[in-house]
């Protein structure tokens, strides 16, 4: 039982509660107040606070949203501060909620600290009722857009709040259609929305089991409680994954006193940008829909006409939409997502956020805003980030290429995308998961098709522009996308998309999309090298006259992040072809060259000789045989990173992996014999394997062990790395050889083998007549190695942390098994926020990482320290090795530039 100190303890808790503050007017918040109020709420606080044109009403705070996911149930205090807040807003507009005569109402919408578009719920219209839609009509002159209005209500309300199947409420909306010859909603009259009503208040009693609810409080309750429980869906969760964003932020509730876009041709409803979100240009942009209301143009249910034509249809709202456009951008130095809604001639705006943007309208914007004094460099170099470069890297599609074109839309994320052609989410993961490609093609996507956007390779819609839910979510996620392209007739019962001429593509049939034209095509189309990966490798110059725009903008920010940054790029490379190539990426040496991929190919006969040698002399004359071919390989290697450091690994995996597969090499052996074929070879070679054989050959014998169990081979390795080095000098070369001992776990290691070498390269130093400076390190892929750094510093000039196998002794993981059996049950549990193979677990790898540093410091304030893993490549883990003190990150050489830049990005965030 409790005692009487956990009582006062839970009273005190309690008490504190019910003194937080749980409800803000629009005119209290502002845009710092995100955490708070979320990103919707404090941007409507924001632009109140700029006196611009904003429907009065109040935000309930994300801390409201946690008590309620913890607890249950929401703060005791907050019923009273939203009654508070509901009265000041019906004083101010002098109507109350749900008045028979002339109702107010009001959206219930959710908002987030960070964007989730498509992904929480919203419900307008709350209020109506069956007595209050008639003082509607009344107050509007116009009985159509009550129905309208009150139908609306229950559609969404049933299926946000009450759980209804969606597709109920579709269904009967469309045989109304059917029935009265409507083309769409808008041509529905009065009488044909009223009984709609009544068909869709029948569905939700005989879906729930109880009334549409009248009471007007009832409902904003209700609705408040959806928005709360949207923050745990299924498709919030999984978004959240996919983009990294905290779960336990919870969401804000924002409720607006309703303006409406749907009374009739002098109304509407929109989306703006203040730039173009797909390629960053200058201009007006956006979507617009006459006589719709709130979720119409993001829903892509009709199609819209672009912003532009805003200016004919309503010259007057236009040109303020223009004004605060202009306001919105200066004011928050970016490029501005806005939802706006013309009331019978008014202009009301309903939302601003900065805007999600594809990679290319990221660089482009962060050098414009540069140019026109907005931003400065350090801070365009924190507008953009290496997933965004990764992107850019991405190959395109081939402009000379046999094609068949079938159709075109809107191009509304950029890239080039081919797949197998799916018309459901269900098949996209199958299928996607099965090893195809696929594009996922609707009419229009929904929040629930979000899991297979992500397993398809892009996105092709019949409906919708630029703001759809498909066009924006996939700019957020990176991929391909193409929207409304209506000449595209897409069945997706019969499963199948019907092109204008009759070509049929039928599920299965291989598609090509281009997001940034919006053409589509029929096939497979070739792709080419984008410009980008063009300027890396210096066949595009950003200086010349036609150099891409794209290029100029990814150059100007390289060349700050490379000017700025302290972490130096190197490159993990194995032979001349991938140094050079990195190199010309931008890369400042090798951080890893596994030997290892050096004995593939007909070389491993001569590794085979090695390990089935049964007398000294026969290994001696294995490794005399291996050594030529050893020293070409660097000599090659230090002619590419003339005058750069190369880290070479010695001979790290275990000998049996250069040995045949034991099931095969059994097989082969077992036939011959029952033919009376046996050789001798192979009879050795199965006993050789049964002899290296171990069950955790990552933790047998590979690495230093080998060094110091088979005799010579390291060494061997060494007089290779130096003869190279020691020709090179003679040819006039500057080769800067760094040697390294891999799986190091304690400092006798070390030193023995540090001993051993240090031998062979004074020979090699007297025998050519040279100082070769050459350095010995060793690579940090053990526990032990990491907590015993200090003593280990006392032998090596360098350390590398080899974090793949890091990450593996400390989570006890054999990465090629457990990543395809339970990573994602791990992932969609939240136990991982992301594989720590693929960004690195701070926690705990990262925590010895720093120890490491920190000891071997200590020991040796000269020490260089480096990383060698993949994770030196990714964007979130440069950021942790500049913050613990490493001295460069190494990573594969087409991740040099994303490394470059996140590097630069860490120096000028700090």
């Amino acid at each position: 039982m409790p005692d009487n100190a956990d009582n006062a303890a839970n009273a005190a808790n309690a008490a504190d509660t019910q003194r937080q503050k749980f409800v803000y007017d629009f005119t209290e918040g502002n845009k710092d107040l995100k955490d708070l109020l979320g990103g919707k709420g404090a941007n409507l606080a924001e632009m109140t606070n700029l006196g611009l044109p904003v429907p009065p009403g109040f935000t309930i705070t994300t801390e409201a949203c946690k008590v309620y996911l913890e607890s249950g149930t929401e703060p005791a205090a907050l019923r009273d501060e939203v009654s508070t807040h509901l009265d000041a807003l019906e004083r101010k507009m002098a109507k109350k909620l749900g008045q028979a005569d002339d109702p107010l109402l009001v959206s219930v919408r959710s908002g987030a600290k960070f964007s989730m578009p498509g992904m929480m719920d919203t419900v307008l219209n709350i209020g109506l009722s069956d007595e209050s839609v008639r003082g509607l009509a009344a107050q509007s002159g116009d009985e159509r857009f009550a129905w309208d209005s009150y139908r609306r209500l229950i559609q969404m309300f049933g299926k946000t709040v009450l759980a209804v199947d969606g597709d109920l409420f579709e269904e009967a909306l469309e045989e109304v259609k059917q029935v009265t010859g409507a083309t769409t909603d808008v041509d529905l009259g009065a009488p044909e929305l009223e009984q709609l009503v009544e068909r869709f208040k029948g569905i939700v009693v005989k879906e729930t089991g109880r009334d549409f609810p009248q009471d007007p409080r009832e409902q904003m309750d209700l609705a408040v409680r959806a928005v709360f429980d949207s923050w745990n869906g299924d498709r919030a969760r999984l978004y959240r994954r996919q983009e990294r964003i905290p779960h336990d932020l919870g969401t804000a509730v924002n409720i607006c006193s309703m303006v409406f876009g749907n009374l009739g041709p002098d109304s509407g409803t929109g989306v703006a940008f203040t730039r173009d979100p797909a390629s960053g240009h200058q201009g007006v942009y956006g979507d617009y829909l006459q006589n719709a209301q709130g979720e119409d143009v993001v829903a892509g249910i009709r199609n819209t006409v672009p912003l532009a034509d805003l200016e004919q249809l309503d010259k007057a709202s236009y040109d303020s939409l223009m004004q605060i456009m202009e306001t919105l951008e200066t004011h928050y130095k970016d490029l501005c997502d806005i939802e706006f809604t013309v009331e019978r001639g008014k202009l009301w705006m309903l939302q601003t956020r900065v805007g999600k943007r594809t990679a290319a309208a990221a660089f482009r914007i962060a050098t414009q805003l540069v140019d026109q004094g907005l931003i400065d460099e350090a801070e365009a170099l924190q507008r953009v980030n290496g997933a965004q470069l990764a992107q850019l890297m991405f190959p395109r599609f081939a402009a000379d290429a046999a094609i068949e074109r079938i159709g075109s839309g809107i191009a509304a994320s950029p890239g080039a995308a081919v797949g197998k052609a799916v018309f459901d989410s269900y098949t996209a993961i199958k299928w996607s998961r099965s090893g195809e490609q696929v594009i996922l093609i609707r009419r229009e996507t929904n929040p629930d098709d979000l899991d297979g956007m992500l397993a398809a390779e892009g996105i092709l819609t019949s409906r919708g522009g630029k703001t759809s839910h498909a066009a924006v979510v996939a700019r957020g996620m990176g991929k391909t996308c193409v929207c409304g392209a209506e000449e595209l007739e897409v069945d997706t019962k019969r499963r199948r998309m019907t092109a204008p001429g009759g070509t049929v593509v039928e599920e299965g049939d291989t598609v090509s999309i281009d997001g940034s034209s919006g053409k589509v095509y029929l096939g497979e189309v070739p792709v080419v090298p984008s410009p980008v990966v063009e300027y890396f490798e210096g066949r595009m110059h950003a200086g010349a006259d036609d150099a891409d725009e794209l290029v100029k903008a990814v150059h100007r920010v390289m060349a700050y992040a490379d000017r700025v940054r302290r972490l130096r790029v190197r490159a993990n490379a194995d032979n001349a072809e991938d140094a050079s190539r990195a190199r010309r990426f931008g890369a400042q040496g090798i951080g890893l060259c596994r030997t290892e991929h050096m004995f593939l190919g007909e070389r491993r006969e001569m590794v085979e000789r090695l390990i089935l040698a049964d007398t000294d002399s026969e290994r001696d004359s294995a490794l005399a045989g291996l050594l030529p071919q050893q020293k070409r390989d660097f000599v090659e290697l230090f002619e590419a990173m003339d005058g750069l450091p190369v880290t070479v690994r010695l001979l790290d995996p275990p000998l049996h992996e250069f040995l045949p597969d034991i099931t095969e090499l059994s097989v082969r052996v077992a036939l011959a014999e029952s033919r009376k074929d046996a050789n001798e070879n192979d009879l050795r070679l199965l006993q050789a394997v049964h002899r290296l054989h171990e069950q955790n050959p990552m933790l047998g014998l590979r690495g230093v062990r080998l060094g110091l169990v088979i005799p010579g081979l390291f060494t061997m390795q060494v007089r290779a790395i130096a003869e190279a080095a020691a020709e090179r000098k003679a040819a006039k070369g500057d080769p800067r050889a760094e040697i390294m001992i891999p799986l190091v776990g304690t400092v006798q290691e070390l030193e023995i083998v540090r001993e051993d070498a240090e031998k062979v390269i004074a020979e090699i130093e007297e025998t050519y007549g040279v100082d070769l400076k050459l350095s010995l390190g060793t690579m940090i892929e053990l526990p032990r190695a990491a907590l015993t750094a200090g003593q280990i510093a006392e032998s090596a000039d360098f350390f590398s942390f080899g974090t793949n196998d890091l990450t593996q002794t400390v989570w006890g993981f054999s990465r090629d098994d457990v990543e395809a059996s339970f990573f994602t049950a791990y992932l969609e549990k939240g136990i991982f926020g992301v594989s720590p193979f693929e960004t690195i677990d701070k926690d705990g790898v990262g925590a010895l990482v720093r120890d490491a540093v920190e000891a071997g410091r200590a020991t040796r304030p000269d020490l260089k320290l480096g990383v060698c893993g993949e994770h030196g490549g990714d964007p979130e883990s440069v950021h942790f090795f500049h913050e613990v003190g490493l001295d460069y990150v190494s990573c594969s050489p087409f991740r040099v530039p994303v490394a470059r830049l996140e590097a630069g990005r860490a120096a000028a965030g700090a």
